[in-house]
């Protein structure tokens, strides 16, 4: 039996962020990675972006910590070198419905205490982006893009620098959980097990398999995990935009949005796409060219020039949907009561954005 401080489950970007913070508490920490690098599932399968955090019930988690997380990003990129902008999101409507859900839109924002909005009419719209179609848009100039590996890199580093270590290739096969120290049976080549005060289950897609594992969890505390596919179209050629565009959100996602990435390239997406399979091994990332057709459609409800024949499928990604909730769950022991377990699920966009606002909760949710 080996003896730790902290186990984290996961190497994406919240798993390093609350690894990171484990160790520069001055906990011995170690974050178990089932893959062969950091980051490899949702954290490097997404759009990039630094949200500013517009769309979430103020009574959400999802709503502070991407307002929190949002600050706490920006100050870390400058800080430590990882590549950034803020270019910017117009958020646009056209017809009444639309035009009313922007509003909408714009009243919750100023409730999560996002207040440096601008309502913009067609004419202002078009004065920032002269491709752009809508009769009105939303201008957030806090949001932004990021270099989301290099971000994963960072807190990597730092978690190493302050004693910390990931270990690849180490899946967290089965949580004993008990008091003062939970054990965490982890497999792979070089098979142990290890015992913690803190376990933090942190692994995205695969966190509530991982939590059916864990002896003396109550059932009733494990969702049940759904997924939802995006799949991401690159544009060939340059798109004539500088600032990211979205529609008004749809059911399960934000809608076939435009991105560019920090070189100046378009990519459009994610489209929704739920599976019906019963665990992340079971996910096919191919993106199937002929969805194209419904992106052409959504793309030129607010970019009517788009040309046919310019969208190639980029790559996908999945959301970690749960049965009855569409906020992170933070689920540790004041739901559960286990002293030191700190379950995280649905840990889907603004997840990015939120990951070091979400570290500081998990300390704070386990009295460290």
């Amino acid at each position: 039996m080996e003896h730790v401080d902290a186990v984290v489950i996961g190497a994406g970007v919240v798993g390093l962020a609350v690894g990171r913070a484990l160790a520069q508490r001055g906990l011995e920490t170690v974050v178990l990675e089932s893959a062969n690098a950091i980051g490899t599932a949702t954290s490097s399968r997404n759009s990039e972006v630094i949200h500013a955090g517009l769309y979430y019930p103020s009574a959400s988690l999802k709503a502070r910590l991407c307002v929190q997380g949002r600050e706490q990003l920006y100050a870390y990129c400058e800080s430590h070198g990882v590549e950034h902008r803020r270019c910017g999101k117009l958020l646009v409507a056209s017809g009444e419905a639309q035009c009313r859900k922007l509003a909408q839109i714009e009243a919750q924002a100023l409730a999560n205490g996002v207040t440096d909005l601008r309502r913009l009419s067609r004419a202002q719209a078009r004065a920032l982006e002269p491709a752009l179609q809508a009769d009105e848009a939303l201008l957030s100039p806090s949001t932004g893009i990021i270099d989301s590996h290099g971000l994963m890199l960072a807190l990597q580093g730092e978690l190493e620098a302050a004693g910390g270590a990931v270990a690849f290739l180490s899946p967290a096969e089965a949580v004993q959980c008990g008091t003062p120290s939970q054990r965490v049976r982890v497999g792979g080549e070089a098979a142990v097990d290890l015992s913690a005060r803190c376990v933090v289950n942190a692994a995205g897609l695969w966190a509530p398999a991982v939590a059916q594992r864990m002896q003396g969890l109550a059932a009733r505390h494990v969702p049940r995990a759904h997924f939802a596919k995006g799949s991401y179209f690159s544009l060939a050629g340059r798109a004539p935009f500088s600032r990211l565009v979205y529609p008004v959100p749809e059911e399960g996602g934000l809608g076939v949005h435009l991105t560019l990435d920090l070189g100046g390239q378009a990519r459009f997406g994610p489209d929704v796409e739920w599976l019906a399979i019963d665990s992340p091994e079971q996910i096919d990332y191919r993106v199937d060219p002929a969805r194209a057709d419904a992106f052409y459609a959504a793309i030129r409800s607010y970019w009517p020039a788009l040309r046919d024949a310019t969208l190639q499928p980029a790559y996908s990604g999945v959301r970690p949907k749960l049965n009855g909730s569409t906020d992170f769950v933070l689920q540790g022991p004041a739901e559960h009561g286990i002293a030191g377990l700190m379950n995280l699920y649905g840990i889907e966009s603004p997840g990015l954005t939120a990951c070091l606002a979400i570290a500081d909760e998990v300390l704070m949710r386990l009295l460290l």
